[in-house]
C-alpha cells in the first residue's frame, strides 16, 4: 500500500519510477525528491469515457498526474482522509471525495440509476451529488476524504445495511443498491434530511460511511 497515514488529515504517499498516482488538484500539501505534477483531463486509466462521465456529473476538474521519484504528502481542506486498499474488486465512490489513488487501478463512471433505478436521482436531488459515481478497479490503494471520521461497515448475505445517503462515502464488493423509504413519495419531496429514506446495501462487501452529513 503506497499511502502512510500521518494523521488522520495527512497522508504520505512514495512515488517510483516507471509508476505513476492521480491526485485530486490541490491535494498536494508537501513533496520530497524530484516529482512532477500534470494535469489530466483524461481522467486516469478511464480515457475519454471516463472524461465525459464526469463532465456530465459536473466534476470537469483535471485529476494531477503524479510521477517520478520521491515522497508526496496529500491533504485537501482539513477533511479527514480513509485509506481504502483494493484486491481485485471496484470502489464506488463520489469523483469529489477522491484525494489520490495508485495509477494501476482502472478508472470508469457508473450511472448510480442503473442500480437502483429512482435511487440514482433521488439521491442526486437530495445530496447535491451528481447520478455518476467514479469507479475504481484492480489492485492498489485509495485515499478518499469525508467529513468527521469514517466507519467501514461490513455487508454479509442476507444482512443489508442501511445507510443515510449524505452520509455515504464509498462502497466495494459485490454489492446491490435501492432506495428504501417508510414514507410515501409526496412526504419525501422537498425534505433535505436522509431520514425521510435511506440508501439499501445488500450483497456482500463494505460500505463507507462518514460521521457528517456536511457536503465536500
Amino acid at each position: 500500500m503506497p499511502f502512510r497515514e500521518i494523521n488522520s488529515k495527512m497522508v504520505e504517499a512514495t512515488v517510483v519510477p516507471g509508476q505513476r498516482m492521480f491526485s485530486q488538484r490541490g491535494a498536494m500539501l508537501a513533496y520530497r525528491g524530484d516529482v512532477t505534477f500534470t494535469p489530466n483531463m483524461a481522467g486516469g486509466q478511464g480515457g475519454l469515457m471516463s472524461m465525459i462521465g464526469r463532465r456530465v456529473a459536473g466534476e470537469a476538474t483535471p485529476l494531477m498526474t503524479v510521477e517520478g521519484s520521491g515522497t508526496v504528502m496529500f491533504g485537501h481542506g482539513g477533511h479527514h482522509i480513509q485509506v481504502i486498499g483494493l484486491t481485485g474488486d471496484t470502489l464506488y465512490v463520489e469523483a469529489d471525495r477522491l484525494l489520490a489513488f495508485d495509477g494501476t487501478l482502472e478508472q470508469g463512471t457508473m450511472f448510480m440509476g442503473s442500480q437502483g433505478g429512482v435511487m440514482g436521482m433521488v439521491r442526486g436531488q437530495v445530496t447535491g451529488q451528481g447520478l455518476f459515481t467514479t469507479t475504481l478497479k484492480g489492485h492498489g490503494a485509495v485515499a478518499v476524504m469525508a467529513h468527521g471520521g469514517v466507519i467501514e461497515l461490513p455487508i454479509t448475505p442476507g444482512r443489508p445495511v442501511h445507510v443515510d445517503p449524505q452520509a455515504y462515502v464509498a462502497h466495494h464488493g459485490d454489492v446491490r443498491n435501492k432506495l428504501s423509504t417508510a414514507l410515501g413519495w409526496r412526504d419525501m419531496v422537498g425534505r433535505g434530511s436522509g431520514e425521510a429514506f435511506q440508501l439499501e446495501l445488500s450483497g456482500s462487501g463494505a460500505v463507507y460511511v462518514q460521521a457528517s452529513e456536511e457536503k465536500l
